[in-house]
């Protein structure tokens, strides 16, 4: 599946690359920008950009999942982002009014 349409990356590269950052470190704090600076691509539009955070959540989830650590901890935290994310993720679209329009 197509992540990126600007760049031509594909939900495996993604995840690939989401796995080796966290080969390198467990607990480090993995963005979209880290990950596309990973594969050596940028992000044109970032309209991507909502997808690859979904797609680090739950590559984290499941990595975390099949490692020998405390589970709850990992889930909990994860929980707390998708809250964040719901509260502050919705307000707006692109920091628009309701009203606005492009054209």
């Amino acid at each position: 599946m197509l992540v990126c349409q600007c760049n031509l990356i594909t939900q495996k590269e993604v995840e690939e690359a989401i796995v080796a950052l966290l080969d390198a470190d467990p607990w480090s704090l993995i963005v979209p920008a880290k990950v596309y600076h990973s594969i050596q691509k940028r992000g044109r539009c970032c309209g991507c950009f909502p997808n690859v955070v979904e797609t680090i959540i739950r590559v984290t989830e499941n990595y975390h999942s099949r490692s020998e650590g405390s589970g709850m901890d990992v889930v909990s935290h994860l929980d707390r982002v998708r809250e964040l994310r719901a509260e502050y993720g919705s307000r707006g679209h692109e920091r628009r009014k309701t009203g606005h329009r492009a054209a």
